[in-house]
């Protein structure tokens, strides 16, 4: 598998498989707004979403998609009317190639609501593919200690949480946008 070297305003999909390889979920068309460090975030609005049954859907607000190659999980920070909501998704860390961003989905999401609160989800769905697709026990292991460091993250509002993220961030979007309508024009 051929590494890629993301650089700022690239467009990348994004893919999630499931933990026996197959294609769980595709983002067709996110923006690359900086990798630094073992970070990677991206930004989509009205990206189409391809699910592995080939149903489509599009995201309906703007959206960055923080990715640590680390941690595992990666965070949707979703910029709706109401507020900021966060939707967490237990998974692998990321790997980029030629095609996409990567990781596995492992079913347990945290979503964050703008006033704060936290809801664990999918529970049942992470027991069933549990079994399923057979879990090794380091699985099981890493969830409950990457649950641990995503909630202390949350709880003190450190890396995506952080009060400022979203403000310094959309500034970035703004400033790739001439440079991305530029690229439409010349290709």
């Amino acid at each position: 598998m051929a590494k890629r070297r993301l650089k700022d305003g690239d467009l990348v999909r994004i893919q999630s498989f499931k933990h026996d390889g197959s294609l769980h979920r595709t983002w067709t068309q996110n923006q690359v707004i900086k990798q630094y460090g073992d970070v990677i975030l991206c930004y989509n609005h009205k990206t189409t979403v391809i699910e592995s049954n080939e149903k489509r859907w599009s995201t309906r607000e703007p959206a960055f998609v923080y990715f640590h190659k680390k941690y595992w999980f990666n965070v949707v920070i979703m910029l709706k009317e109401a507020g900021i909501s966060y939707y967490c998704n237990m998974a692998s860390p990321v790997v980029v190639d030629e095609e996409a961003i990567k990781y596995i989905d492992y079913d347990l999401d945290v979503k964050v609501f703008p006033n704060g609160d936290k809801k664990l989800l999918d529970e049942n769905e992470y027991k069933y593919h549990s079994e399923k697709y057979n879990y090794p026990p380091e699985i099981a292991e890493i969830m409950t200690e990457q649950l641990k460091v995503l909630i202390e993250m949350i709880n003190q509002k450190r890396g995506p949480f952080a009060d400022k993220f979203v403000d310094i961030w959309l500034k970035r979007v703004k400033e790739l946008e001439p440079e991305q309508n530029e690229r439409k024009t010349t290709t």
